[in-house]
């Protein structure tokens, strides 16, 4: 028992170990029960706090309470003062590791809750992601850089130096930085969010998925679309799922036989056909042109929802209704056709029937 080991003799270290062991373990139940009494109190109540915290104690490592363990047992030992400086080195960056996988745990937590909470509202899903993956990282830098400030690593000057070659890295990663920027862009502003139906040029779907880099969107057709964040930024997008009303607007042509009175009373009657259809705000109709195969009316209305099915029955009834409508008055759509009168070269070939013969006389003289 007498015998030195570093400057300790062997019941001292042995002290320490059953030291380092009793902390170790008693951290280790005191984390048991916390979990347990927390858990108990969070099937109770409606609040979330509390569902975060026993996420975020149940993260706790074993390891890291050995290490603190070992801290308290060597605490009680005479060391040198390198090996006395290396663990407690080592025992703050296991706090501080510790630390940022209780705020990750938690952070995961809070995110899974708050999506739960607003499963209706896709743009907050959005944006929580992102802005937990940002708080994320965030805290990960900051638990590093105070780890290598406890190593003895002069922080200032590596910020500065990761400043400088954070500029060279951005100019040869310009494209995917400007994905990323673009990509929080979307989560912040929200131009649309996953669930919204849109336009970008000649392509339109739904939206699956906003990531870092890239949009996802699932066409009409079955396939997927992916859109680079940036590019998706600077075209047009036509957001069909934020349309509250749909303006539509159509033309119809009667034939030119068509009478006065009849022209004049079909705006109306239109207006009648339209008013009667649910969800429809009726605009306008005129009798706005004259070609040449018919009379032009153009008619406008809005219909009160976005649905485009809603839109395709109403546009159905009012089509019918019209062509109904058209037929009981006797009045004739008007048919892109030509129509030759032969009347009057009839009544010419009668009068001259003689000259046309002596011009025949003369061709066949002509022609012997």
């Amino acid at each position: 028992m007498n015998y030195i080991i570093l400057g300790n003799p062997v019941a001292d270290w042995l002290v320490a170990l059953v030291a380092a062991l009793a902390v170790a373990l008693g951290l280790d139940a005191i984390k048991s029960i916390a979990v347990r009494r927390l858990g108990a109190l969070a099937a109770r109540t409606t609040t979330r706090l509390d569902d975060v915290a026993v996420a975020a104690l149940s993260s706790t490592r074993l390891a890291v309470l050995v290490i603190l363990g070992l801290y308290a047992g060597a605490s009680l030992l005479a060391l040198p003062e390198r090996a006395q400086l290396f663990v407690t080195r080592a025992a703050i960056a296991a706090s501080l590791i510790q630390c940022a996988i209780w705020g990750d745990r938690a952070l995961r937590a809070w995110l899974a809750c708050y999506r739960a909470q607003r499963e209706d509202d896709p743009g907050r899903a959005t944006s929580s992601a992102a802005i937990g993956f940002i708080a994320r990282v965030t805290l990960w830098v900051v638990v590093m850089l105070m780890i290598l400030d406890n190593l003895g690593v002069n922080i200032t000057t590596l910020v500065a130096s990761l400043g400088i070659g954070g500029i060279a890295v951005a100019l040869a990663m310009q494209n995917i930085l400007g994905d990323l920027f673009a990509s929080l862009s979307i989560v912040l502003d929200k131009p649309f969010v996953i669930g919204d139906f849109i336009i970008v040029g000649d392509a339109m779907g739904t939206v699956e998925y906003v990531g870092l880099k890239t949009t996802r969107v699932r066409s009409l057709g079955g396939e997927q679309i992916v859109f680079s964040n940036n590019d998706l930024l600077k075209s047009r997008i036509h957001n069909l799922r934020r349309m509250e009303t749909r303006r539509v607007v159509f033309r119809f042509g009667v034939s030119h036989d068509t009478p006065e009175a009849e022209l004049r009373a079909l705006a109306g009657l239109v207006e009648g056909i339209v008013t009667a259809q649910p969800q429809v705000r009726f605009d306008r109709a005129h009798f706005c042109g004259l070609r040449a195969p018919s009379f032009e009316y153009e008619v406008v209305y809005f219909v009160n929802s976005p649905d485009y099915r809603v839109f395709m029955d109403v546009q159905q009834e009012i089509y019918l209704e019209l062509v109904g409508m058209l037929a009981a008055r006797g009045i004739r759509l008007a048919l892109p056709a030509q129509t030759v009168h032969l009347a009057e070269a009839r009544a010419v070939q009668a009068q001259h029937p003689a000259g046309n013969d002596s011009r025949g006389d003369g061709d066949e003289r002509e022609a012997a």
